[in-house]
């Protein structure tokens, strides 16, 4: 069976799909690796890396493709690639088939089994192959240390010869994966964190870790989805939520956001006027860029400054730490594929949850619900 990793097409995508070790993990357990030349590049690995474990190089996509049985990625794969695929061929990627219908589409005709990271559930069983999650503790961590160059002020509290320098108050709105590691480690660069969440029952974690927990009051569950993620909220709720980000958001230095929900465009959490009353220098951090922003003023991929105020749109984050993201999603990655895979070759059980849930084309037919809904309204 063979397992063959392009090399990442999107200019921001510094990450590889396999490790050196992920693919002489693979090879110890009887596949064949193929490696596109220059696939790990970006991540600081090397051909010879690849070579020294016995992974094939080829130099191009079209003999990289030919006769592979599972293709995998970090980023969706392009139309481009997607056409050089065999019918048959498994190809594992990020991947929102909600927000990327096209693509679903020329997958289905093409008898491409898509299975996408995005789609893991988080379940116990399959939290080795939750990249979500491994990729959201790099974006928590990483985006704390950005904001602290965007910020006119320390993190810490100093005492000088000069006088006291306060802390930072840093607001993180979100308290998943992400913003649970953004409030650890704004924590321990000494700021004074609070947090906010829609789910209630976050409370606890959040105290934990050190931080204020900013909760709406409310009689309902409003905020929680289906297996524990973010939901969309009443207006009511909303309405509550926008009054008292806007009395915390007034008070910080750097806010980051992170609120996301599954296949769907992100809530707007700070509007242009909340912006304008922030304080001058200080700055926000959007993790949900990607799908939009959590600020009504964010630019994916760029940083944008108004009112004094900087906003920061850089959509993919643990890009900017490709070794150790590499390795955690190659990771996920070969959990996946063990789990996927038996003595016999490929074991693609639709009636099994984790598969089952993660695959959205199949068959030449489109397996994924939500994505099915949509195309039925056009």
């Amino acid at each position: 069976m063979i397992i063959a990793i392009p090399r990442e097409i999107e200019a921001n995508e510094s990450r590889v799909a396999a490790t050196p070790y992920s693919a002489a993990e693979f090879i110890k357990a009887g596949y064949t690796v193929r490696l596109e030349s220059g696939a790990g590049d970006k991540s600081f690995f090397n051909d010879k890396d690849y070579q020294s474990v016995n992974a094939e190089i080829v130099s191009s996509k079209e003999p990289l493709f030919n006769g592979a049985n599972i293709i995998i990625k970090v980023a969706p794969p392009s139309i481009k690639e997607i056409n050089l695929m065999a019918k048959g061929t498994v190809c594992v990627s990020f991947f929102q088939p909600t927000i990327d219908i096209e693509k679903v589409k020329t997958m289905s005709s093409a008898g491409i089994t898509g299975i996408s990271m995005h789609l893991i559930p988080r379940t116990t069983l399959a939290q080795k192959m939750d990249a979500l999650s491994s990729q959201a503790n790099i974006s928590g961590y990483k985006s704390v240390l950005m904001g602290s160059v965007h910020m006119g002020v320390f993190m810490p509290l100093l005492m000088t010869a000069a006088g006291t320098i306060r802390p930072a108050r840093v607001l993180i709105l979100g308290a998943g994966v992400s913003g649970l590691q953004a409030i650890a480690t704004a924590k321990r660069l000494g700021a004074q964190v609070e947090a906010f969440d829609v789910r209630p029952e976050v409370k606890e974690q959040v105290e934990s870790l050190g931080a204020k927990f900013v909760e709406v009051s409310s009689e309902s569950d409003d905020g929680v989805g289906e297996g524990g993620y973010a939901k969309e909220t009443s207006d009511e709720y909303k309405q509550k939520q926008q009054q008292l980000i806007r009395e915390h958001i007034s008070q910080a230095d750097m806010v980051i956001t992170t609120a996301l929900i599954p296949g769907r465009k992100a809530p707007i959490l700070i509007n242009k006027d909340v912006v304008e009353i922030m304080k001058p220098g200080s700055v926000i951090m959007d993790l949900a860029a990607e799908n939009g922003g959590n600020c009504e003023l964010t630019e994916k991929d760029s940083v944008v400054k108004h009112h004094q105020v900087v906003i920061d749109g850089t959509s993919n984050i643990p890009a900017t730490m490709p070794i150790h993201a590499s390795e955690l999603y190659a990771k996920n990655i070969a959990a996946l594929i063990s789990y996927m895979t038996n003595d016999s070759g490929l074991n693609l059980d639709m009636d099994d949850e984790i598969i089952a849930g993660a695959t959205y084309t199949h068959d030449g037919s489109i397996t994924h619900e939500a994505t099915k809904d949509i195309l039925k309204d056009q």
